[in-house]
């Protein structure tokens, strides 16, 4: 499936944040891309402007295409409970997302690398789609023939977050999704209101 592979520095300079994780070019400059950078004047946005960004920067943060995201969103809304959350908490579900949560890699593309590579097992069995929706109480892993790679051991090293829908044991590199996350558990800051007032327009 074709992914974004661009400059990732430019489109975190969009959005005003560092949604790819650590950039230090983007600390540099932190200013939307452009000739005229920091002094190009900028109308107030419109509404719909501010609704397709936020969709958008959710999108690049989670590195989900349009079609997909747009399914995610339908399978929200169909939920019962309030539909920016549950689309958040889809998002969170993925084995990519896990994956990168749980420290096994420094960033979703990476985590996305291992998972299409055959390196990680969700209960036991060989996972390789990123996509993939984990259900509480799966148990996520490195592959026993992966676990001495040098990447996975450097992420795992560097990796101070902890998550309280998540369990991990650096020893055996295993985990656990222990319960979809509730809002105040993402850390992403993502307007999802605004996600869902374009949807529904």
């Amino acid at each position: 499936m074709a992914r974004y592979t661009g400059p990732k520095t430019k489109i975190a300079r969009k959005f005003g944040e560092a949604i790819f994780g650590e950039d230090k070019n983007f600390e540099k400059r932190n200013y939307p891309p452009g000739q005229h950078g920091n002094a190009r004047r900028r109308g107030k946005k419109s509404e719909y402007a501010t609704q397709l960004m936020e969709k958008q920067k959710a999108k690049y943060t989670y590195g989900i295409l349009e079609r997909q995201f747009s399914n995610l969103f339908k399978k929200a809304q169909a939920a019962s409970g309030i539909t920016g959350e549950i689309l958040l908490q889809l998002c969170e579900s993925r084995l990519d997302n896990v994956v990168y949560r749980m420290g096994v890699s420094n960033s979703r593309s990476g985590a996305r690398q291992l998972v299409s590579h055959r390196h990680i097992t969700v209960n036991g069995e060989i996972v390789n789609i990123p996509s993939y929706s984990l259900q509480e109480g799966d148990v996520v892993a490195v592959r026993e023939k992966s676990k001495s790679l040098q990447a996975i051991d450097n992420a795992l090293a560097s990796n101070s977050n902890v998550f309280e829908w998540l369990t991990w044991n650096v020893d055996t590199k295993t985990g656990t999704f222990v319960k979809v996350p509730e809002r105040l558990q993402i850390p992403e800051n993502i307007k999802e209101q605004l996600i869902v007032e374009l949807y529904s327009k």
